[in-house]
């Protein structure tokens, strides 16, 4: 019997990420804010976080409303059920507003991931599906640290492959 070295390697480090991911959610809950449930609500705000939640604009697409989705499971995925409300914006140009999330090496980024709170952790990502928008723009957009507002097509996705529910087509930034 031979003995596979790199899996094991591999798994550790998957355990050890969600160690510490694990970690700072239990110890953010001693904090007055209490996390959602996975998969429910746009994501969780660590009150610790230098960056303020996001404000609610009248010319953008509110987070709350987009994790307005349901999901069910459905023989082997997760298949989401969005509001009218929602499918109503499908192939509609709207703007979002969020946190950065390069996918892309480099500080300017053409494809990327909005999250409707920022990152609190390297290795956790800090909404579920219903909190976040993929984003491919025209032209490269400076990476930042703090909110963005992008401009664009929005997709709403009952089939993604990578388990995405929004995604923002042809997108530009806004100022």
């Amino acid at each position: 019997m031979t003995f596979n070295f790199h899996f094991l390697t591999r798994e550790a480090g998957r355990a050890t990420r969600a160690a510490v991911c694990m970690l700072a959610t239990v110890a953010s809950l001693g904090h007055a804010q209490v996390a959602p449930s996975i998969g429910q609500g746009p994501g969780y705000h660590d009150p610790r976080s230098p960056f303020k939640p996001l404000e609610e604009r009248a010319d953008i697409v509110s987070w709350k409303l987009l994790s307005q989705v349901t999901a069910r499971a459905e023989k082997k995925k997760i298949v989401p059920t969005f509001p009218a409300a929602v499918q109503a914006l499908d192939r509609k140009t709207v703007k979002v507003q969020g946190f950065m999330m390069p996918l892309e090496a480099g500080d300017k980024q053409q494809h990327f991931l909005l999250s409707s709170v920022p990152t609190s952790c390297s290795f956790c990502v800090p909404a579920g599906p219903e909190g976040l928008v993929e984003v491919r723009t025209r032209k490269p957009v400076r990476y930042t640290l703090e909110p963005v507002v992008v401009e664009g097509t929005l997709a709403v996705l009952t089939d993604d492959p990578y388990g995405l529910y929004y995604r923002v087509e042809d997108g530009s930034p806004v100022n």
